[in-house]
C-alpha cells in the first residue's frame, strides 16, 4: 500500500509503553500471517492475454467461483446457541449430505474446486472471507472496496487498471501484495509466483520504491523464507521508515525466527512510526507469547474499540476469540466470535474458531458442522485436522475413514504449497507425528528447527522425537517450548507425555494437569489421551 510519510514520529504516552489508540486504523491493512495453501493461477499482466489461453482460464476460474459461492449461500453457517449471538444470513444445510458421501476422491476434487474458485483473475463473486487481509490500492482500488475487505473485487481493479496504466508501479506493488494476501486467505499458493512477478514489474518501472520492496518482504514471509524477508524489510525501511506493511513484516518475521526481544523491540518502533490496527494486533501477540496475556488482551481490546471497518472488527474480535480459547474460556470466546461474524459473516478464522470453541463446549456436532463448511471452501492444513481429530473421537468405522481422509487432504495441500514455492515443514511436522509418517515428521521438524528456533518449532521438533521414542532427546526442546511463558495447552501436555516417558512422573503430572486446566478441550484426542495418563499415573503412586 502507499505508505503514509510524517515529518514527526507519533507520540508515546509517558505512563507505559503500551501501543497508543489515537490514530484512526487503516481500512485493509495486513494481519499475521497464517500458513499458505492451495494452487490455481490467473494472469496478472496488463497486455492482453495471447491468443485468448489465458482469458479461458480465467473465465474458468470465475465460473468455478461463482458455482462455490452458490452452494455457500445454500449452507446453514449458524447453529442454534450460535444464532443466538449472530445475527446472519441463514442457508439450507446441504453440508452434512455432501460430507456423508466423501472419500479421499472426492477430497482432492474438492481441493481443486476451492482452489481455482480463489483463482479469480477479473469479475466474479467475491469473497467475503478475506475480511481486515484485503490490502490498500493506490488509485485502483476504491475506499468502498477497502471498508468492506473486498480483496478480490480490489485486485480485479487494480488489474483493469494496469491494462490502462502499465506503468504504475505503485499499482504493480499493491497488486503483488494483493495476490500474496490472496494466496494466504484462500489457499492459493499459485498466486506466490504471480505476485512475484508483479513486485518485479514495479521495481523494473521504478528501481529501489519502497512498496516493492515491503511487499517482497511480505512475499518471503508467506512462503516462510522469514531471512528472506528481513533482509527486503530492512531495503523498503531505508526509503522509507515509516512503511506500515514492512514494520509489521519485520515483527511477524521475528516472532516466527524466535527471537521474541528483538520483536518486541521491533513492535515498539513500528508503534512510534505507524500506530494502528496492524501494529496493536502484532504487539498482542508478542506479548501473549512471552506470557502476558493481560496486556495482550487490553491491547487488543484497545484495538477493537478504535476499529470501524468491518474487516477490522472481525479480524480483531477473532484474535481476542483465540486469546479466550487459548485460556479455556469458550464462553467468552463465543462471543467474541459472534462479533466477529457479526461484522462478516463469512470469516473463515472466526468460523473455524467458533468451531473449535464449540468442540472445546461440548458442541460436538456444530462443531463438525462448522469445520465441515470451512474446509468445503478452503481446506487448509489446521481446519482439516481439527476435523479428522473430531470424526476420529466419534470412534466407528466410517469415522474414523472420514479422518483418514482428512489427514490425506493435508498431505495433497502441502504438496501444492511447495509447488508454490512456500515452505510447509512445521505444518508437515505438526501433522506427521499425530496422524502420518512419523519419520517423515522427524525429518521436516529437524529441517524447520534448522532455519528458525521459535516456541512452535520446538515443540514440533520435541513431539517428532518423541513419536519416534527418542524421549531423552526431545525433553530439552519440550522445555524449550514452554520456557517464554507462552500459555498453550499443547505444549504443555507433550511436555508432560515426554516427561513420562523420561520417568520423570511428578513434573509430567504437573504439566499434563496443567494442560488440563489451561485448555481442557485444546484437543479432542490430546486432552483424553492427558486425562488417561493422568488417571493411569494417579492409579499407579
Amino acid at each position: 500500500m502507499p505508505p503514509r510519510t510524517t515529518d514527526s514520529t507519533p507520540e508515546r504516552p509517558d505512563d507505559d509503553h503500551a501501543p497508543s489508540t489515537a490514530p484512526e486504523p487503516c481500512a485493509g491493512d495486513d494481519a499475521p500471517a497464517p500458513p499458505p495453501a492451495g494452487v490455481g493461477e490467473a494472469e496478472e499482466t496488463a497486455s492482453p492475454p495471447p491468443a485468448g489461453e489465458d482469458e479461458a482460464e480465467e473465465t474458468a476460474d470465475v465460473g468455478a467461483e461463482g458455482e462455490e459461492e452458490k452452494k455457500t449461500e445454500k449452507e446453514d453457517k449458524a447453529e442454534a446457541d450460535s444464532g443466538q449471538r449472530v445475527v446472519a444470513v441463514r442457508r439450507a444445510a446441504d453440508g452434512g449430505r455432501r460430507w456423508r458421501a466423501l472419500h479421499l476422491t472426492g477430497c482432492a476434487v474438492l481441493l481443486a474446486v476451492a482452489v481455482t474458485g480463489g483463482a479469480i483473475a477479473v469479475g466474479g463473486g467475491q469473497d467475503r472471507g478475506a475480511g481486515v487481509d484485503a490490502v490498500s490500492a493506490a488509485g485502483a482500488l476504491s475506499p468502498g472496496d477497502l471498508a468492506r475487505g473486498d480483496l478480490d473485487t480490489g485486485i480485479a481493479s487494480l488489474q483493469q487498471h494496469l491494462r490502462a496504466q502499465p506503468r504504475d508501479f505503485g499499482s504493480w506493488a499493491t497488486l503483488g501484495v494483493a495476490y500474496v494476501e490472496q494466496a494466504r486467505t484462500k489457499g492459493d499458493p499459485s498466486r506466490y509466483p504471480q505476485a512475484q512477478r508483479a513486485l518485479k514489474r514495479s521495481l523494473g518501472l521504478e528501481p529501489g520504491n519502497d512498496q516493492a520492496l515491503a511487499g517482497q518482504a511480505a512475499l518471503a514471509a508467506a512462503r516462510h523464507d522469514f531471512p528472506g524477508a528481513l533482509a527486503h524489510v530492512d531495503r523498503a525501511l531505508k526509503q522509507n521508515p515509516f512503511n506500515e506493511r514492512a514494520l509489521c513484516t519485520r515483527i511477524d518475521a521475528l516472532v516466527e525466527l524466535g527471537r521474541y526481544d528483538d520483536a518486541a523491540k521491533a513492535a515498539d518502533i513500528a508503534d512510534d512510526r505507524r500506530p494502528g490496527i496492524p501494529v496493536f494486533t502484532r504487539y498482542a501477540y508478542v506479548r501473549e507469547l512471552r506470557g502476558d496475556v493481560r496486556t495482550a488482551r487490553e491491547v487488543l481490546e484497545r484495538a477493537l474499540n478504535s476499529a470501524h471497518a468491518p474487516a477490522d472488527v472481525a479480524y480483531v474480535a477473532t484474535a481476542l476469540g483465540q486469546l479466550a480459547w487459548n485460556q479455556g474460556e469458550y464462553k467468552t470466546a463465543l462471543d467474541h466470535y459472534a462479533r466477529a461474524l457479526a461484522a462478516d459473516d463469512a470469516y473463515l478464522p472466526a468460523l473455524e474458531g467458533r468451531a473449535r470453541a464449540q468442540a472445546a463446549s461440548g458442541e460436538r456436532k456444530a462443531a463438525v458442522r462448522g469445520l465441515e463448511q470451512v474446509v468445503a471452501r478452503f481446506p487448509l492444513p489446521g481446519p482439516l485436522v481439527a476435523l479428522g481429530e473430531l470424526y476420529e473421537d466419534r470412534g466407528a468405522d466410517g469415522d474414523r475413514a472420514k479422518a483418514g481422509d482428512q489427514y490425506a487432504l493435508v498431505d495433497a495441500w502441502t504438496a501444492l504449497a511447495r509447488a508454490g514455492g512456500a515452505n510447509t515443514d512445521l505444518e508437515t511436522a505438526l501433522a506427521a507425528a499425530d496422524h502420518g509418517d512419523g519419520k517423515e515428521a522427524l525429518r521436516a521438524a529437524r529441517a524447520e528447527w534448522d532455519r528458525r528456533h521459535s516456541v512452535h518449532t520446538a515443540d514440533a521438533l520435541a513431539w517428532a522425537l518423541h513419536v519416534n521414542g527418542r524421549d531423552e532427546e526431545a525433553l530439552p526442546y519440550a522445555r524449550r517450548a514452554t520456557a517464554t511463558g507462552y500459555r498453550n495447552a499443547a505444549f504443555l501436555y507433550h511436555r508432560g507425555v515426554i516427561e513420562r516417558a523420561t520417568g520423570d512422573r511428578r513434573e509430567a503430572r504437573a504439566h499434563l494437569k496443567a494442560a488440563l486446566d489451561l485448555n481442557p478441550g485444546f484437543s479432542p484426542l490430546g486432552a483424553r489421551e492427558a486425562r488417561t495418563a493422568l488417571k493411569d499415573m494417579e492409579g499407579n503412586r
